[in-house]
């Protein structure tokens, strides 16, 4: 959204006509406080947040191998048993 330079004052202006001048002080405030308290919030994440070390953010995760598979019978003799 590209804003050129006669649209940011033409928004400014439909926004003092529609909330006045005596509330957009209020609401400026309260946008500021909550954007202190947003911040100081994602700070506090951070600082509780489990740190890792160096070792284990660059090691990569091993792989699963597979079982091995069991060792095939011996074909049995579709003949049958030999008799001597």
């Amino acid at each position: 959204m590209n804003l050129k330079g006669w649209e940011i004052p033409l928004i400014l202006l439909i926004v003092l006509l529609l909330f006045g001048g005596k509330k957009l002080p209020e609401m400026a405030r309260g946008l500021g406080r909550s954007l202190r308290i947003f911040k100081s919030e994602t700070q506090a994440m951070k600082d509780d947040a489990p740190s890792t070390t160096p070792v284990e953010a660059t090691q990569e995760p091993q792989a699963i191998q597979p079982p091995a598979p069991e060792p095939a019978a011996p074909p049995a003799d579709p003949a049958g048993p030999v008799n001597p």
